[in-house]
C-alpha cells in the first residue's frame, strides 16, 4: 500500500511502494482506478492512469495488484467489444449508462456460459507450454484452441471433456512435483512478445478485395503495412474496408485516439456486416477494441497492446491475423503528454526520445511464425499515421516508415474529387511484391505481375504527360502521347478507383482484377498500335468499348468471366474497324494523288 504524493492529469505518483515492480498493475485512490506502474525512484513509483483522475487527491492510497497488464483470453473473445483496457463495452453501458463511470470492473469474458470441450490429448501423455490440449467450436468456422499455459510443463494427470465454464478446470498437469490446474481461461502480459519457436518469411498475399492495394502495392501475410495521410483523406474508411473484406481468419480491430464518430460507424456496422468468404456474419471472426479520443489519454497505450497481444494468442493457435491500428500517432501523442509531465529530455517536436524504439517493438511483433504447439500462423500489422498537414516527414511517419514494408500513400486531393482509395499510385510502394510473384504466377495469372508493372509505367508516364498538358494543352502532345493519357485516365477511374458503398464494387476477387486489368491493357495494346497504324488518338477515346470498360467493377463475380471475354471480343472487333477504316482513307488518298 502506498499514498499518492503528487497528481498531474493522468500521471500519479506515490510513495512508500517498496516491493513494487515496473508495470504492475495499481488500483489508485478511493475509486480504485486501474493504472501501472511506468518509473520507479527509491520508494517512489511513478503511475500513468487509464482512468479519469478528477477527485484523485494527495493522500489517497495506492495499492498495488502484482502482476502486470494483462489480457484475459479464452472462448467467448471473438465478436466481443472492448475499451482500452478489455473492459466490454456493453457490460459498462449496463452499469454506468453511455457515459463510462470511473473505477467499473467488470469482467472481460463470461464467467457463466457453458463452452463444449473437446479433448485432443490423453491422460500420462507429455505436455510442454504452448501445446494444444483440446479446442472449443466457438463459431462455426472458428475452432478455438486450448494451449498449455506458459510454465506449465509435465505429464497430463487427467484431462476431461465436456461442458465446462471458461474458469473450471478442464485438465491437471504434474509440473515439479505440483499439480497444475488447466482452465480455458489464461491471462498474458500485453508489454512482452508471446513465445514461438521460429518466425520464417511469406510468399503468400493478404487479399483484401482493393484493387489498388492487391494488384499495385500488395501486403504479405506476416507483413507490415503504414497509411498515413492527413485529416478527410479515408485513413479511417480504408482501414475498415480492410477489416471487413482482407481473407485473414481473424480480424483485431484497434481504434487507439480516433473520433468517436468513427468509431460509431465501426460498432454499427461491424455487425451488421457478411464475411465474403464464410457468408457468415463478420463479427465471428472480429475483435473490436474502442479507444476514442475523449477518453483518458494513457489508456491508448493500453489499448494498442492489448490488441497486439489478443493477435498474438491467435496466432499461437494457427490463425492469420490482421490487426488495423487506428491511429499510432495517437498513441505517440498520448507518449508525448506522458513523458512531458515526467519532465523527460524531449526529442524532435517534443516527442519522447525512445519513440522510434517504442514503434519499432511494436511493429515486429508482427510475422509468420511457428508457434510452441507446433501450428504456423501470422499477424499483419497495418497501422494509420495522422501526421499533420499530411506532412511525413514529422517523428512518427518518419518512424514507421523505416519499420515497415508497405506505404500507402494517401492523398487528401485525390479524397477531395471522391477517388477512394485515394492511395496516390505515384508515391506508395510495396517491398514485397518480388516475393509475392510466384504466388502470383501460380494462383492468378502468369503475366499478372508483368502487367502490373506495365501499368505503372503508363500511370508513371500520364502524370509526366499531365504536368506538360498544363503548359501547352492536350491538343500540342501528337496522338502517341494523347493515348497514354487516355489509357492512364482508364486505369485510374475504371480500375483503381472504388465504391466502398456499392455492394459489388466495394470487393473484388483477385480473378476478376486479373480479368479487368487484362481488358484494360489489351485495349492499350491495340490502341498503340491502331495509332501507329495512323489511327487517330480521338477516334480511340470515343470507342465505344471504354464504356463497357468501366462498367466491368459492376459486373457480379459470376458473370465476369463471360462478360470479360465479350468485351476482349469487342476491343479486337472496334480495333480492327477503325484500322481498316483508316487504310481505306490511305489508299483513297494514294488514288487520287
Amino acid at each position: 500500500m502506498g499514498i499518492i504524493q503528487r497528481v498531474s492529469g493522468p500521471l500519479v505518483i506515490a510513495k512508500d511502494m517498496l516491493g513494487s515492480r515496473m508495470y504492475d498493475v495499481v488500483k489508485v485512490g478511493s475509486g480504485e482506478l486501474v493504472g501501472e506502474i511506468i518509473q520507479l525512484k527509491g520508494s517512489s513509483a511513478v503511475i500513468q492512469v487509464y482512468e479519469d483522475t478528477t477527485g484523485v487527491k494527495p493522500g489517497d492510497e495506492v495499492y498495488t495488484t502484482g502482476a502486470p497488464l494483462s489480457v484475459e483470453l479464452g472462448p467467448g473473445i471473438l465478436g466481443m467489444i472492448y475499451d482500452g483496457i478489455q473492459r466490454p463495452l456493453d457490460d459498462l453501458f449496463k452499469k454506468s449508462g453511455a457515459f463510462i463511470g470511473k473505477g467499473i470492473s467488470v469482467a472481460s469474458l463470461d464467467r457463466n456460459k457453458k463452452w463444449k470441450f473437446n479433448a485432443s490429448v490423453k491422460k500420462g501423455v507429455r505436455v510442454s507450454e504452448g501445446e494444444i490440449l483440446g479446442y472449443v467450436q466457438e463459431t462455426p468456422t472458428i475452432k478455438h484452441y486450448i494451449m498449455v499455459p506458459y510454465g506449465v510443463n509435465g505429464k497430463v494427470k487427467e484431462i476431461r471433456s465436456g461442458n465446462f465454464s471458461i474458469d473450471s478446470t478442464i485438465a491437471k498437469v504434474e509440473h515439479n512435483g505440483k499439480t497444475m490446474e488447466i482452465k480455458m481461461l489464461q491471462k498474458r502480459p500485453v508489454r512482452i512478445q508471446s513465445k514461438f519457436k521460429r518466425k520464417f518469411g511469406t510468399n503468400e498475399p493478404l487479399v483484401t478485395g482493393q484493387r489498388v492495394v492487391d494488384t499495385m502495392f500488395p501486403i504479405a501475410k506476416g507483413g507490415t503495412a503504414a497509411v498515413p495521410g492527413p485529416f478527410g483523406s479515408g485513413k479511417t474508411v480504408l482501414q475498415q474496408s480492410l477489416a471487413k473484406w482482407s481473407n485473414a481468419d481473424i480480424v483485431v480491430y484497434v481504434g487507439c485516439g480516433e473520433r468517436g464518430n468513427e468509431m460509431t460507424d465501426v460498432l454499427t456496422e461491424f455487425p451488421e456486416l457478411k464475411d465474403p468468404n464464410t457468408g457468415r456474419p463478420l463479427m465471428e471472426r472480429t475483435v473490436l477494441i474502442a479507444n476514442t479520443s475523449n477518453m483518458p489519454v494513457a489508456a491508448r497505450e493500453a489499448s494498442i497492446y492489448a490488441g497486439i497481444t489478443i493477435a498474438e494468442y491467435f496466432r499461437d493457435m494457427g490463425y492469420e491475423v490482421a490487426v488495423m491500428a487506428d491511429s499510432t500517432s495517437r498513441w505517440a501523442e498520448a507518449m508525448r503528454e506522458i513523458s512531458a509531465r515526467l519532465e523527460e529530455m524531449p526529442g524532435e517536436e517534443a516527442y519522447p526520445a525512445y519513440l522510434p524504439k517504442r514503434l519499432a517493438e511494436y511493429y515486429e511483433r508482427s510475422g509468420r511464425v511457428e508457434a510452441l504447439s507446433g501450428k504456423k500462423g501470422g499477424i499483419t500489422l497495418i497501422g494509420a499515421v495522422s501526421p499533420t498537414g499530411g506532412d511525413i516527414s514529422e517523428p512518427v511517419s518518419q518512424g514507421t516508415l523505416r519499420v515497415v514494408k508497405v506505404f500507402w500513400a494517401l492523398d487528401a486531393s485525390l479524397a477531395g474529387s471522391r477517388h477512394f482509395p485515394a492511395i496516390n499510385w505515384l508515391n506508395s510502394y510495396s517491398l514485397y511484391m518480388d516475393s509475392l510473384k510466384d504466388w502470383y504466377s501460380s494462383n492468378v495469372s502468369s503475366d499478372f505481375v508483368s502487367r502490373r508493372n506495365d501499368a505503372m509505367k503508363l500511370l508513371q508516364r500520364e502524370a509526366e504527360l499531365k504536368d506538360i498538358v498544363q503548359l501547352v494543352g492536350e491538343d500540342a502532345l501528337p496522338d502517341s502521347e494523347r493515348i497514354v493519357l487516355t489509357i492512364g485516365r482508364m486505369l485510374r477511374e475504371d480500375y483503381l478507383r472504388q465504391s466502398a458503398f456499392d455492394e459489388i464494387d466495394a470487393y473484388s476477387t483477385l480473378k476478376k482484377q486479373n480479368l479487368m486489368l487484362d481488358a484494360i491493357m489489351h485495349f492499350a495494346k491495340y490502341a498503340t498500335e491502331a495509332v501507329k497504324k495512323g489511327v487517330g488518338a480521338e477516334s480511340i477515346a470515343n470507342m465505344k468499348v471504354k464504356s463497357e470498360i468501366a462498367r466491368m467493377k459492376g459486373i457480379k463475380e459470376n458473370e465476369i468471366e463471360s462478360s470479360a471475354k465479350k468485351i476482349m471480343e469487342n476491343i479486337n472487333k472496334e480495333m480492327d474497324t477503325l484500322i481498316r477504316a483508316e487504310q481505306e482513307v490511305e489508299k483513297e488518298e494514294v488514288r487520287k494523288k
